[in-house]
């Protein structure tokens, strides 16, 4: 697939795909001036950027006055 296209697949600019294809965490290949990437090699790198459950609490900071959240025991 072109950069172009995979930019789009993955939904982020040029730039930042070509940072990560220089970055090696996005395999890809040049043919000549050309550089394209394998679909499923993509699907990887998708797979490879999972986030873990729980470790987005940073994006949500307590509000002040609000009570902070406690997990509870399961069937409480």
């Amino acid at each position: 697939m072109t950069t172009k296209e995979a930019s789009e697949y993955l939904g982020i600019t040029l730039r930042s795909l070509y940072r990560f294809i220089d970055e090696g965490l996005v395999p890809a290949y040049r043919f000549g001036r050309v550089i394209r990437l394998k679909a499923d090699e993509v699907d990887q790198f998708i797979d490879q950027s999972r986030v873990a459950p729980g470790s987005l609490d940073h994006l949500y900071p307590e509000l002040k006055g609000t009570p902070q959240r406690t997990a509870e025991a399961p069937g409480s």
